[in-house]
């Protein structure tokens, strides 16, 4: 079969490939790679670099001072656009990619895509040991780069040219699964960087990447239904995943329909605003009296979009009600099975509003009682006494006096 095809290095084809991404959420298209973030020198300089010098495309280029500040810079960058759109970090082989382990296991720990462009030592293994290889004595296929497996979620090492074209693939659809996405590792050896291959052109064009949301099963709508029907005083939890799907309208519209307090992971903070009468602020190790007094007291928890952090739950020692269980809505089924709860599968914002119709017709309301209003109020009031707290100089003494030898 004869298809088109245009000779670039690897570099090049890769640039080309990442300026050429975008995703669609609620048929509404977006550029996927909004640039780069990038520390020139051995390993990325005259490959990826040269490519990105020659032509960028669309990509913003940004020169970087620290290889782990640029990457928490993309992290938050992905997070602010809701994991819609990031920028690739790359660095030089080595220290500068030894750098990047650390943001790249933030990046996987709380489900946001980051894309590491390490540069890596010569495959053909000529020009060897470069400047601060680290050298394995029993395995000279072991570079710095390694280091990334633990804390990807997909990792590669592209060894020839047109390994391109398989690994950019699976890096983006990691990068685009909703469940499933951290960081992305393309490890790149400074020689193959610049070794030309004839890349189909069809792999170089424009490539829409379709973020669907999933709906939930009617076997699993029936089960979450059966379980709030017995339960009095239920708790929301909004989780970083409300904000990803852009469910925080539906999770406040279930929360005043059925009088459901709600409190705030770290992650699910801003979804929405503080000053909600059902916002108890947020929970766990790092929560407020509201949240967790109410989280003590309740019945069933109802995780929306949360991986159930030790913080969230106070290492599990949170919700002490005998009768509590849990109710997980999560598009990932690794989460959505934590703490052993009846599982919704689904996007968040489908999920809401699915058990929303069903569970109006039964007519379901909470029974907190006054038990919100009276936590909201003691919450509100002890902000309001730490604002009023002024510093005085006179007769100060330190907290972490309390624990120093003065000798």
């Amino acid at each position: 079969m004869n298809m088109s095809t245009t000779r670039l290095t690897m570099a090049q084809a890769l640039v080309k490939f990442l300026d050429n991404q975008y995703v669609e959420v609620d048929g509404v298209q977006s550029k996927f790679v909004a640039g780069v973030f990038t520390i020139f020198g051995h390993g990325n300089v005259l490959g990826l670099g040269q490519a990105l010098e020659q032509d960028s495309g669309d990509l913003v280029v940004h020169q970087g001072r620290n290889e782990q500040g640029m990457c928490h810079a993309a992290i938050g960058f992905a997070k602010q656009h809701l994991r819609r759109k990031i920028y690739a970090c790359s660095s030089s082989v080595g220290p500068g990619a030894a750098n990047m382990v650390t943001a790249a296991a933030t990046a996987t720990a709380n489900r946001i895509p980051l894309l590491l462009l390490p540069g890596d030592v010569y495959a053909s293994r000529q020009p060897d040991p470069v400047l601060q290889q680290i050298e394995q004595f029993h395995d000279l296929s072991i570079s710095t780069n390694d280091a990334f497996k633990a804390v990807s979620k997909y990792w590669d090492r592209i060894n020839r040219p047109e390994q391109l074209m398989s690994a950019a693939l699976n890096a983006m659809r990691v990068l685009t699964d909703s469940a499933d996405t951290g960081a992305v590792t393309l490890a790149l050896p400074q020689d193959v960087q610049a070794e030309a291959y004839d890349y189909p052109d069809s792999f170089l064009q424009k490539r829409v990447h379709r973020i669907d949301r999933r709906p939930p099963s009617q076997a699993m709508l029936e089960d979450a239904l059966h379980l709030l029907a017995g339960k009095r005083k239920p708790l929301l939890i909004c989780g970083g995943g409300v904000r990803y799907s852009g469910a925080a309208d539906a999770l406040q519209a279930f929360a005043e329909r059925f009088d459901i307090p709600f409190a705030e992971t770290q992650a699910g903070k801003s979804a929405i605003v503080s000053a909600h009468p059902l916002n108890m602020g947020g929970i766990g190790e790092t929560g407020t009296l509201a949240a967790n007094r109410l989280a003590k007291e309740a019945d069933l928890i109802i995780g929306v979009g949360t991986r159930y952090s030790d913080f969230t739950t106070a290492s599990k020692w949170l919700f002490q009600n005998p009768d509590v269980q849990f109710l997980n809505l999560n598009v990932g089924a690794f989460d959505v099975q934590k703490l052993d709860g009846v599982q919704l599968l689904a996007d968040a914002q489908v999920a809401l509003q699915a058990l929303s119709e069903s569970l109006q017709a039964s007519g379901y309301r909470a029974a907190w009682g006054d038990a919100p209003k009276t936590a909201r109020a003691e919450l509100e009031a002890e902000v309001d006494r730490l604002y009023a707290v002024e510093y005085q100089g006179e007769e100060f003494v330190p907290e972490i006096n309390d624990h120093l030898d003065p000798a």
